[in-house]
């Protein structure tokens, strides 16, 4: 019989079930994360606590038999939410740990394969949310960007416009996970807003994707933006079908080219 664990769905979460599961010998192990997991036919899923000196040491041993590429893949599976990509990480583990060093390139095995391809996908939508993402000016001197990724990639992206944005303070909230990152000119840290306040947490505006307070200074950069969209367009060269594999539809809402 399986033996399922729910974890909170966090990495820390991850690692604490992997050592639950090697610390107890538990046979047949299924992790779901507490948002997945259901009760089964012959009674509920155990809960797992998350511990992070235990989450810790498995991770260290992980980084141990690995190379950096290799956690990096690791680390962007998870954040890729697939349902069931919590065993392929066990297994992968697994692995590792019975081999003495990580399964690296081993596309034939379908553990690998699978986180490989998860990575990847992953990799592609950083790279979207890097590029799609605009700011808007609001009154508290704090530029804001609302997003909904496919991924959870705003661990991945901080770093990013940390680098491209150092001398302003911003946010990027994540409206389908509910959090976002904060940046204070020093550092960035998590985030969560409450939309139904007048004003959110640090001054955030309560109404995402409403009728925004946006400064004039604000309206006329869009505009002067717009302007250089439009500009830069040559109409007999649209190529609408190449246009969407490049920018998703999905996208467009956020994309203030689109939207004026």
């Amino acid at each position: 019989m399986n033996n399922v664990l729910s974890y909170d769905g966090s990495f820390d979460g991850l690692m604490t079930t992997i050592f639950t599961v090697y610390d107890h010998k538990i046979k047949n192990p299924i992790i779901q994360p507490e948002s997945q997991a259901q009760d089964q036919l012959f009674g509920k899923a155990h809960e797992v606590i998350t511990e992070p000196e235990k989450a810790q040491r498995v991770f260290k041993r992980m980084i141990e038999l690995s190379t950096k590429r290799d956690m990096t893949e690791f680390r962007k599976a998870f954040l890729s939410e697939i349902v069931g990509i919590e065993n392929s990480l066990l297994k992968y583990c697994q692995i590792t740990f019975e081999n003495g060093k990580a399964p690296a390139g081993d596309y034939g095995n379908t553990t690998i394969l699978k986180i490989s391809q998860a990575a990847k996908m992953v990799g592609r939508e950083k790279h979207r949310m890097e590029a799609f993402i605009r700011f808007h000016l609001i009154d508290d001197d704090i530029y804001f960007a609302n997003c909904e990724p496919d991924c959870n990639v705003l661990p991945l992206i901080a770093n990013h416009f940390k680098k491209r944005y150092a001398d302003q303070k911003w946010v990027i909230y994540d409206l389908k996970r509910d959090y976002g990152i904060s940046y204070d000119l020093n550092t960035v840290e998590e985030i969560t807003i409450k939309f139904e306040d007048p004003l959110g947490k640090r001054g955030i505006i309560n109404k995402v994707g409403g009728e925004s307070r946006f400064r004039e200074s604000e309206n006329n950069y869009r505009d002067l933006w717009n302007q250089y969209f439009k500009s830069t367009n040559i109409e007999s060269r649209k190529n609408m079908k190449l246009h969407l594999q490049h920018v998703p539809k999905r996208y467009w809402k956020y994309l203030s080219e689109k939207v004026a």
